[in-house]
């Protein structure tokens, strides 16, 4: 059994394998290039439909 991050589990995932280093860094290189408009979609609250969808819900 392995202890992973999100990230980690998602690369290995992707390859089949556990990453070496290289492999690791070269897939989190993609993802951290794209880092603003992946982590839009984390903040609901700046997301049009969210904020829509969350009106009228109680606290």
């Amino acid at each position: 059994m392995f202890w992973a991050s999100a990230e980690l589990a998602a690369i290995a995932s992707k390859l089949g394998h556990i990453p070496t280093v290289a492999e690791y860094h070269e897939a989190m290189g993609i993802v951290n290039k794209d880092n603003a408009a992946i982590c839009k979609y984390l903040n609901f609250n700046q997301i049009d439909e969210c904020v829509e969808n969350a009106k009228g819900v109680a606290a």
